[in-house]
Formats: C-alpha cells, sequence, structure tokens
C-alpha cells in the first residue's frame, strides 16, 4: 500500500529513479575511492565487471555524487577511457 501511495503523491517519480544496483555500484565505487584506490583500478575489479556494461559505467560516471567524490578530473580521464 505505501508503494501505491508513494506513486499517486509522484507518478513519474519512475522516471528521476536510479536503480539499486546502480545504487550500489555507486556506493562501492566512491567507498573504494575514498579508501585511495585509483577509478581505474576500481572499475576493472570483478565486482564492477561482472555487474554492469561499459554503458552502465558511463551513466555511472555522470552521476553528481560520483562526480563529486571522485573529482570532475579524475571522472573526465575516465570517461575518454571508455570513448
Amino acid at each position: 500500500m505505501l508503494r501505491f501511495r508513494s506513486f499517486v503523491r509522484n507518478p513519474f517519480s519512475f522516471l528521476f529513479a536510479g536503480s539499486s544496483k546502480e545504487e550500489r555500484i555507486a556506493a562501492y565505487l566512491i567507498r573504494e575511492h575514498d579508501r585511495g584506490r585509483s577509478l581505474t583500478e576500481i572499475l576493472d575489479d570483478p565486482y564492477i565487471r561482472n555487474r554492469v556494461t561499459e554503458r552502465e559505467v558511463a551513466r555511472l560516471l555522470e552521476r553528481p555524487e560520483v562526480i563529486e567524490a571522485l573529482g570532475r578530473a579524475t571522472v573526465s580521464e575516465a570517461q575518454n577511457e571508455l570513448g
């Protein structure tokens, strides 16, 4: 019932909501970067490679919280490497 009420309040919220998988991957990227790992190293992790496509990685790198946490220069460099 709660989900229905949320839908009635904002019927277009699904357009702006990220998937829970995407949320988990973004949190992993940020957490591992905070531990001192490079973005290239993190993106090469089996955890990332087995769960997202290159297109999904590109979308993750456009998320504001990822850009803020990793730094614009780091994200731009990774986006250039992806193509």
